[in-house]
């Protein structure tokens, strides 16, 4: 598989410089030193010294998330703060297999037409704003308790724009709402995020104790009726922004498409007449460029093409003429929205069949008759053999991206834990809170909370996971509460667009500021803290 290549060789390439660290002489004397002057292990210190380094890193820089995860990892085994053997290890591990896989069933569901099926029909046409919240957050929470966050808000952002037609709003009004529902709805099970898979994961290796899928049914569903309530009483929080086509001068009847360049592409800083716009795209006009930083490029007259150069993520804007458009896209290897193909897959026996599967996943690994990485891998097998997606789909789903920040995640949490990092931390938390675990359980959730605001919930899961396991152990209560807690809290991203990718994705379409999420995403995040507590406590006593 391509992922375990590419972790073969970037592993391989560490061991030269592994070996020439761990030989030097001066190596126990730093280790010496940091000793007498901190009192503490000096791989404790590099840990803690790298893992803020990526945290600032993510924060200040555009570099792809996956290249920083995998340098931290390198240095991470480079320094001896974390054994070859685990970050090889971690590459194979069942949380990221199961994700790589449930990326199959996925695409088995999406080409027989399973996911635009829905968009078209399980949503209608909504009377009022009060009732377009409920009628988009309710069904988009149940779907993403089973798929992919951000497929189920890419497949319903042509909806909300639809419905924001319709309702003369804003799509800003209805774009928030829609991620946060995402987000919600992917902590009512193990599959809905992959927060929830490493830190079942990592409980599982601790206690031998496999989870359910639905373990996290009722404090999830809890927690999600209580944000979709607070979003319909908040909705006058809710920002009402022009999107990129009106800033562009688009008119609101036209008909508007979009082509978005890959993130990685064969044509990087091309000026748009060098990609033949003007020659080949005569009937439709061109209003402009939208930027991946959101950044909005209008386009006034011929002359401007040539001082117009395309990236990775922009997104080309066209009105009228969207056959000329996709035509256009298709040659050169654009992508155009997720539903200007929809109607192209026809309703058949395979949209029932890989339903069918999907349910079967679900229903195997909830009544326990298989793990869920093996009633995964028989999903995306059957998906395969019985045609629901090809050779070349299966492959294609897949984000590699994706994987190595999950695997790196992981990699990151052991060593976190193998340098006694996690015990160190979780001592000093139970010194400050003494015997009431009940105070170190708020402060995890606290924390889990704050943290997932500024890195992915992914890395955020695998870092606080084994501290909050180790502050249970030392209190000699239930570590499955705490897991529990911390799977909610590293879910609950409001506050701010970077917390999560599902906000990425409406952040453009949108046309949103920066502060647009903290105004209604801070309450959120208190509301959604206090219930994660109340439910948590109430149905998993410590």
């Amino acid at each position: 598989m391509q992922l375990s290549r590419c972790a073969h060789l970037f592993i391989q390439a560490l061991h030269y410089l592994q070996s020439t660290i761990q030989h030097k002489h001066y190596k126990n004397n730093l280790a010496h030193l940091l000793m007498e002057i901190f009192g503490i292990d000096w791989h404790i210190l590099m840990t803690v010294a790298l893992i803020i380094g990526m945290f600032i890193t993510l924060f200040k820089s555009k570099l792809p998330t996956d290249m920083v995860f995998l340098v931290i990892v390198g240095l991470l085994v480079a320094t001896g703060c974390l054994k070859m053997e685990d970050a090889i290890s971690s590459f194979g591990d069942e949380s990221v297999v199961t994700i790589g896989v449930l990326f199959i069933v996925v695409a088995g569901l999406d080409c027989t037409g399973v996911l635009h099926w829905i968009t078209q029909h399980l949503l209608g046409k909504p009377s009022s704003y009060f009732f377009s919240i409920l009628r988009l957050m309710l069904p988009v929470s149940a779907l993403s308790a089973f798929l992919s966050n951000t497929t189920v808000v890419a497949l319903f952002v042509k909806v909300v724009k639809m419905w924001a037609q319709h309702l003369n709003i804003a799509p800003s009004k209805l774009l928030i709402p829609l991620s946060y529902a995402a987000g919600m709805g992917g902590i009512c099970t193990l599959i809905g995020t992959p927060p929830n898979l490493i830190i079942s994961g990592f409980y599982s290796s601790t206690t031998g104790v496999r989870l359910n899928i639905f373990t996290t049914l009722l404090p999830g569903l809890f927690c999600m009726l209580v944000g979709v309530i607070s979003i319909v009483m908040m909705r006058r929080l809710l920002p009402s922004r022009q999107t990129p086509a009106e800033k562009l001068g688009a008119d609101s009847m036209a008909e508007i498409t979009e082509l978005m360049i890959p993130p990685y592409t064969n044509m990087p800083a091309l000026s748009l007449n060098e990609i033949h716009l003007k020659e080949e795209c005569k009937k439709s006009k061109f209003l402009g460029l939208v930027h991946f930083d959101g950044e909005v490029e209008q386009v006034y007259d011929d002359s401007d093409l040539d001082n117009i150069f395309i990236m990775g993520k922009d997104v080309m804007v066209f009105s009228g003429y969207r056959e000329e458009v996709l035509e256009y896209g298709k040659k050169h290897g654009l992508k155009s929205d997720v539903h200007d193909n929809e109607t192209s897959i026809k309703v058949g026996f395979n949209t029932f069949l890989s339903s069918a599967i999907m349910i079967a996943m679900v229903t195997l690994s909830a009544l326990k008759v298989l793990p869920l990485l093996y009633s995964c891998v028989l999903a995306a097998l059957l998906m395969i053999f019985t045609r629901c997606c090809n050779l070349n789909q299966a492959r294609q789903s897949i984000s590699w991206d994706v994987l190595m920040v999950f695997a790196s995640s992981v990699a990151i949490g052991k060593a976190v834990d193998s340098t006694g990092l996690a015990q160190m931390i979780a001592n000093e938390m139970t010194n400050l809170c003494g015997t009431n675990a009940i105070v170190a359980f708020i402060s995890i959730c606290v924390i889990g909370t704050l943290l997932t605001e500024f890195i992915s919930n992914t890395a955020c899961a695998a870092i606080m996971c084994p501290i909050a396991i180790g502050i249970a152990t030392n209190m000699g209560v239930n570590p499955l509460t705490f897991c529990i807690g911390l799977m909610i809290s590293v879910s609950s991203s409001f506050a701010t667009p970077i917390g999560s990718p599902t906000h990425l994705l409406v952040y453009v379409p949108g046309g949103y500021h920066f502060c647009d999420f903290m105004r209604i995403g801070l309450p959120m995040n208190f509301i959604i803290l206090a219930a994660n507590i109340f439910i948590t406590l109430l149905l998993f006593p410590l």
